[in-house]
């Protein structure tokens, strides 16, 4: 480590950030990156981790701190319970660090944050802890299965009973699992035909490619430090987009001249992905609530080149009369709870609750009820989000389904044969954290009657 920075230092404070300011955790870590460029990439690496695998297994350290401290998790000050988690996982989770090490560090940073008093009680916890690896207990899966997924694999508990009653406890462990293992960094290849090349240019940067789990588009690349600098990225021949996302377009069916609306588009990745479909011709129009997610939009395309997209504040909710049936296809990929997600963003299991995904999906409704006004007779309509909840995705595409001048539509004829199954034929597709080496993403098909009078 690096003399003159304390990259542990860096660590607390990133922790204390989402622990007090409920700072997104993907954009913490991004930004301290950024900020410490100049660090030796094993620095760096070990921010990434340690910051990381203390949100990611918040619940599993939680449960462990429980069982060796005298004093009840909740009466813990927030900045020592901070440095018991980061030192816990780093005894627990980072073999290549000495429990000794790891507990000196506690203490000097507790010294160091003006809790001298309390050093004593952080020293004792994390040598009882060392000394006790073995005596680690979980709940009885047979007894409290929810429990017992919770704490191994440091999921919410209700979100456990919620996923082993929807999808049975193997899955549910198997989805908690997936979102521990280390995330792939997946790009889209945005021309097929430059594939040999971007690869190439990619290994001679000494990334390392393996080849997408469903699409030909798709890699997943490790080895390097920041994507930003890696130059098929900078120059806009790859972007990064996970797999699961990149067949929401593929399943839009998109044909040359097509005009499409995407409704919830920032940061862009599938209406430049859909743009290039269209090979330069048609029109995709990107939306997004507020100037700075336009902004990201905008960002993308000038780093792609893209001429067939414009980027402009729309808000989802309100109805625009002059795009009443103008659109081929819509895009309503919405705000979710992001289930699907929580392997790349931690934060979210501290966030979400029962309350946020009923909330979200009355957003989802009312979104939907604005903007499938926008799709012409015999249009498609792609409802997409990056959750796994059946409020969400399954009844909400029942419920839209039921309301609307609309029908579910096969997949099949465009997703790969791979993921097809009963559902992709009746017009959606699940695909859980983990499946195809992806993340959790839903989809469904509709498309508009093209009898006028069914509205």
């Amino acid at each position: 480590m690096a003399d003159n920075i304390n990259t542990h230092a860096i660590v607390y404070d990133m922790l204390m950030s989402v622990e007090k300011e409920n700072t997104p955790s993907h954009l913490l870590l991004s930004q301290t990156l950024m900020k410490y460029q100049y660090l030796d990439k094993r620095d760096r690496a070990f921010i990434s981790r340690l910051f990381r695998g203390t949100l990611e297994y918040e619940i599993f350290l939680d449960g462990v701190i429980r069982q060796f401290s005298s004093v009840r998790l909740n009466k813990i000050k927030p900045p020592i319970k901070v440095i018991l988690r980061m030192s816990v996982y780093q005894i627990l989770k980072m073999d290549h660090i000495p429990d000794a090490a790891a507990c000196d560090e506690a203490v000097k940073l507790t010294r160091k944050r003006g809790l001298n008093n309390l050093s004593g009680f952080v020293n004792g916890v994390l040598r009882n802890i060392s000394r006790n690896k073995e005596a680690i207990h979980y709940p009885d899966p047979e007894k409290t299965p929810a429990a017992y997924i919770s704490m191994r694999y440091s999921v919410p508990e209700w979100l456990a009973k919620m996923w082993i009653r929807d999808y049975g406890f193997e899955m549910t462990a198997e989805m908690g699992q997936a979102m521990l293992d280390d995330q792939k960094t997946t790009v889209r290849v945005r021309d097929s035909q430059n594939m040999a090349a971007v690869k190439e240019a990619l290994r001679s940067e000494g990334l390392n490619i393996e080849e997408g789990c469903m699409l030909p588009e798709a890699l997943h690349l490790s080895g390097y430090d920041y994507l930003g600098n890696v130059g098929p990225f900078a120059d806009g021949r790859i972007t990064a987009q996970d797999e699961s996302a990149m067949l929401a377009a593929v399943a839009a069916g998109i044909a040359d001249g097509e005009s499409i609306i995407d409704v919830c588009a920032a940061p862009g990745g599938k209406s430049m992905h859909m743009a290039d479909i269209l090979k330069g011709s048609g029109q995709v129009s990107a939306r997004d609530l507020t100037e700075a997610k336009v902004l990201k939009i905008q960002e993308n395309l000038k780093r792609t080149g893209l001429k067939n997209v414009s980027a402009e504040v729309k808000d989802a909710l309100v109805f625009y009369p002059e795009d009443a049936q103008k659109a081929d296809i819509v895009m309503a990929d919405l705000p979710c709870s992001g289930l699907g997600v929580m392997g790349r963003k931690a934060d979210i299991k501290r966030s979400v609750t029962p309350e946020k995904i009923t909330a979200l999906a009355a957003l989802q409704r009312e979104i939907l009820s604005v903007v499938q006004h926008y799709v012409k007779p015999g249009g498609v309509l792609i409802y997409s989000t990056c959750t796994v909840s059946k409020a969400e995705n399954e009844e909400n595409m029942q419920w839209f389904e039921e309301h609307f001048p609309f029908g579910l539509e096969s997949l099949d004829a465009y997703v790969p044969e791979k993921v097809r199954n009963e559902h992709t034929k009746a017009g959606w597709i699940q695909i859980l954290p983990g499946q195809y080496q992806s993340d959790g993403f839903f989809i469904a098909r509709f498309r508009r009657s093209r009898d006028e009078g069914a509205e």
